[in-house]
């Protein structure tokens, strides 16, 4: 028997990998390398000494799907793939709802056809919108959202609810988490855009000299120096929050949504800061007009994890900025 990952040779996929195969489990990996490449996976290879079969698919394909299946005794879905920059969401909405609700669709009409109804699913904090209060807790309303992107999680967070209530075989979990940063301690795998559209690794790219100049989408937000605060959680400690939904998903059914984040809110400009005094270098900056689809608040409270799942984040900021330019001083062009 053995775990499906979606999208596993991305950045959180990567990691997961490495954390579930540490924790002992099988698993199997598809990905159409969009935004990713092969050599992740051969690098969670050596980082964990265990071997495991990968295949270049696209979730949309139901045939290549329903051969994976076939082929690896799937018994449950940790599912990542899915397009995931706000911005480029914004500009272009129907490529992001046909790739991430498209082809998530086609992925659970094979699931169901081969009988596998255990998933895990890599939702995000924007499902919570512009209108609730911070800290975000899973019993808030959603549907507010504020880009396409966003409004993907929340359509698939749906269909998902539907189908269980639907179908009460099946067992569902929504993990809905915040800002990922950071990079395994080897600094074998990490984040590796070819353009970045998030925060650390834009900083870490100006650090290594690819970049000129940081820019800081805005200052006018009403928080305490004008950047937009956002929770912060290290990519490994959000890794093994997956292991923990698995372990949670598989005896049950029904469903269940976690927030994986720290609690504590952190602003562009003060990361900048940790980035600085983490690792003796200067990162310059510029403000720039703020990005469509950006809010001022967005962190978590994360008490349910921990009493349900019995998950924290363990890593500090100074961990998350240290081992983010390991990974990037020691790869400068990522996986090239």
């Amino acid at each position: 028997m053995s775990i499906l990952i979606t999208g596993g040779a991305g950045y959180i996929g990567s990691h997961t990998c490495v954390e579930l195969l540490d924790a002992g489990y099988e698993i199997t990996v598809l990905d159409n390398y969009c935004n990713s490449c092969p050599e992740a996976l051969e690098r969670v290879k050596k980082i964990t000494g265990k071997d495991f079969k990968y295949y270049e698919c696209d979730i949309r394909d139901a045939e290549g799907l329903d051969k994976i299946f076939k082929e690896n005794n799937i018994e449950a879905v940790i599912h990542f793939a899915g397009l995931k920059a706000v911005g480029e969401s914004c500009q272009k909405p129907l490529e992001y709802y046909a790739n991430n609700i498209g082809g998530t669709l086609t992925m659970l009409e094979v699931m169901r056809s081969n009988n596998c109804k255990k998933i895990v699913f890599s939702s995000s904090a924007t499902v919570y919108g512009a209108e609730n209060p911070v800290p975000f807790v899973e019993t808030m309303k959603t549907g507010t959202t504020t880009n396409p992107y966003g409004t993907t999680k929340l359509y698939i967070e749906t269909i998902l609810q539907d189908i269980s209530k639907a179908d009460d075989q099946w067992s569902v979990v929504l993990l809905r988490y915040f800002n990922p940063v950071g990079a395994h301690e080897s600094g074998l795998i990490g984040e590796a855009p070819s353009f970045p559209n998030n925060l650390m690794p834009y900083i870490s790219q100006v650090a290594v000299g690819k970049r000129e100049c940081l820019s800081v989408y805005g200052d006018c937000y009403d928080t305490p120096d004008g950047t937009g605060v956002r929770d912060y959680i290290h990519v490994v400690d959000l890794a093994k929050g997956h292991v923990k939904a698995i372990e949670y998903v598989m005896p049950r059914t029904g469903v269940e949504i976690f927030n994986l984040g720290t609690g504590n809110g952190v602003s562009v400009l003060e990361l900048v800061k940790a980035f600085e005094d983490a690792n003796n270098i200067k990162i310059p900056y510029k403000i720039v007009e703020p990005r469509a689809g950006d809010i001022a608040y967005c962190y978590s409270n994360p008490e349910k994890a921990y009493k349900v799942l019995g998950w924290k984040a363990e890593k500090s900021v100074k961990e998350m900025c240290e081992d983010t330019w390991r990974w990037q001083k020691n790869n400068p062009d990522g996986y090239n």
